[in-house]
C-alpha cells in the first residue's frame, strides 16, 4: 500500500523537473540569441545655419602705414606711445642731428669752393679771349679754357645738389605723422640706432574701417556678410581682398571686409573683436536644415537616408543633402532637431533589423 500511494508523487516530481529543464533551456536560448542583435551608436540631429559662416574678426584701419625715417642715425627721442591718437604733422620721433649738421657744413664749404672755381675759370676764359682779339695767342688756345669753365660749372651743379640734399636731411631728423590716426604699435626706443626705411611704428589712418578675418577654407570667399559689435550695433560688410595663399601655420586664408561708406568709424574702435556672419541664408523649401556626421549618411540606390531606431528595430528615413563638408553634412529631413539617428555602420542596416542602442 505504501508503494502504491507514492506513484502520484513521483509523477508530479517528474513533471516539475521536466518543466524546469524546459524553462532553463528557453532562458539559455535567449541568452545565446541576444549577442546576435548588434549594438548601434546614436547621435542627435543638430540645427544647421543656412549657409552662413560665423567667425570672429578684428576691426582694422583701411590704411595701416609703417612709420620710418628717410635717413639713418641714433634715435634721440620717442614722442608717442602705442594706442595714442595723433594728428597730421604731429612729431613722432627725433634723430640726433649732429652728424646731419656737420654734413651740411661740409656741403656748404664744397659749394663755396665750386663757386670760386667757376668764377676763376670764367675770368681766365675772358682774359684769353682778349689776348686772342689782340693777336697775342691763337684762337685754338680758347678750347682748353672753355673746357675748364664747363668742368667748373658741372662741379658747381654737383655741389649745389649736395647742399640741397643736406638741407633736406636736416628736416628728415624729425619724423612726423603724414595723416591723422592711431599709433597701433611702436618698435623703437630712444638711444637705438636705426637705418633708413626701418619701421619704427605703425600708423592706422583715421577714416575707413575694415574687418580682418581668417577663413577656414580656400576661396571663393563669401562676398558679403553682417557685422555685429560688442555694443549691439550691426553693419553690413563687403569683401575687399583675400590672401593669395593660405597661412603656412594655421592653413587659413586672411580676408578683409570693408564697412559701408556711411558707417561711423568711431562706432567701431580699432582692435575691437567683432562677430561676423558671412554669406546669405539659404531658404529651404520645407523643414529645418540640420547637420549630422558624414558617417550617419547612407547612400544607396534609393537615395540618401538616415536610420533611426523604433521599438528596437532599424527604420530608414529619406533625407535631402544640402551640402557636404569635411566632417559634417547639412541636410533637410522630416525629423526634428534632437532626434537620434544611427551614427556609424549604416551601410549594414536593413529595414526592420533588430538593433540595440549603445548608451554613451
Amino acid at each position: 500500500m505504501k508503494t502504491h500511494h507514492s506513484r502520484p508523487g513521483l509523477a508530479l516530481l517528474t513533471c516539475a523537473l521536466v518543466l524546469g529543464l524546459s524553462a532553463c533551456s528557453r532562458q539559455d536560448a535567449q541568452v545565446q540569441a541576444s549577442p546576435s542583435v548588434p549594438w548601434v551608436r546614436m547621435v542627435a540631429l543638430e540645427a544647421a545655419g543656412g549657409g552662413q559662416l560665423l567667425l570672429s574678426g578684428t576691426v582694422r584701419a583701411r590704411h595701416e602705414t609703417p612709420v620710418a625715417f628717410q635717413i639713418g642715425g641714433r634715435l634721440l627721442a620717442r614722442h608717442v606711445d602705442a594706442g595714442q591718437s595723433v594728428q597730421a604733422g604731429q612729431l613722432l620721433f627725433s634723430l640726433d642731428g649732429r652728424d646731419v649738421a656737420a654734413g651740411e657744413q661740409a656741403a656748404a664749404a664744397q659749394l663755396a669752393a665750386a663757386e670760386a672755381a667757376l668764377a676763376t675759370a670764367q675770368r681766365e676764359l675772358e682774359r684769353q679771349r682778349q689776348l686772342v682779339a689782340q693777336g697775342f695767342v691763337s684762337a685754338q688756345t680758347l678750347d682748353r679754357f672753355e673746357l675748364a669753365q664747363r668742368d667748373a660749372l658741372s662741379r658747381l651743379d654737383v655741389a649745389r645738389a649736395g647742399s640741397a640734399q643736406t638741407r633736406n636731411a636736416r628736416g628728415y631728423t624729425e619724423l612726423r605723422a603724414a595723416r591723422a590716426g592711431v599709433i597701433t604699435e611702436v618698435m623703437a626706443e630712444a638711444g637705438q640706432v636705426v637705418s633708413a626705411g626701418q619701421s619704427l611704428a605703425t600708423l592706422a589712418q583715421a577714416g575707413e574701417r575694415e574687418v580682418e578675418v581668417y577663413l577656414p577654407k580656400a576661396p571663393p570667399a563669401p562676398q558679403q556678410g553682417r557685422l555685429e559689435g560688442p555694443a549691439g550695433q550691426s553693419q553690413t560688410v563687403q569683401l575687399r581682398e583675400v590672401a593669395g595663399a593660405a597661412d603656412p601655420v594655421s592653413r587659413t586664408w586672411r580676408a578683409r571686409y570693408r564697412l559701408d561708406a556711411g558707417s561711423q568709424p568711431e562706432a567701431w574702435p580699432l582692435g575691437s573683436v567683432v562677430r561676423l556672419s558671412l554669406g546669405k541664408p539659404e531658404a529651404a523649401s520645407s523643414g529645418q536644415l540640420q547637420q549630422v556626421p558624414l558617417a550617419a549618411l547612407d547612400e544607396r540606390a534609393d537615395g540618401p537616408r538616415l536610420w533611426r531606431v523604433v521599438d528596437g528595430k532599424a527604420e530608414p528615413v529619406p533625407v535631402q543633402v544640402i551640402e557636404l563638408g569635411a566632417s559634417q553634412a547639412r541636410i533637410q529631413s522630416p525629423l526634428a532637431v534632437g532626434d537620434k539617428v544611427v551614427a556609424l555602420g549604416t551601410h549594414k542596416l536593413t529595414p526592420g533589423m533588430a538593433v540595440r542602442e549603445l548608451a554613451r
